[in-house]
């Protein structure tokens, strides 16, 4: 277990945001990035983990390739990225940090309309 300041671990998300090479970013539309401590039971059954399983991060919105021109005037997708579960998962800073630009890039993946399926495929999970 490794533990920072929430201002810290905001600090590698945005960091992690950053990374993102700049086609990417410039593409991402209509999309919020928020750290929450842990995931709520309900967030937990929305992606059927068992409360034992890592879940570090949870997409909800609709991808850019489901959007048409019906996409208006709705809620920005939601990334959320979740402190404790990196904290207990991770024995260093050097891993916390990798552990949350893996996350933060396979969220966006999701916004992206990569499911887990293609991501396991291509060796990015």
């Amino acid at each position: 277990m490794f533990c920072v300041s929430r201002e810290e671990f905001e600090a590698m998300v945005k960091e992690a945001m950053d990374a993102l090479p700049e086609v990417l970013q410039d593409k991402m539309n209509n999309v919020v990035i928020v750290v929450q401590d842990s995931p709520t039971w309900n967030e937990l059954q929305a992606v059927r983990a068992k409360p034992q399983n890592s879940l570090y991060g949870l997409y909800r919105g609709v991808p850019l390739t489901k959007r048409g021109s019906h996409y208006d005037r709705v809620l920005p997708d939601l990334i959320t990225i979740y402190r404790s579960t990196h904290e207990m998962m991770c024995d260093s800073l050097e891993e916390l940090r990798s552990q949350i630009h893996g996350t933060v890039r396979h969220e966006i993946a999701h916004h992206f309309g990569i499911d887990d399926e293609r991501l396991k495929d291509i060796g990015a999970y």
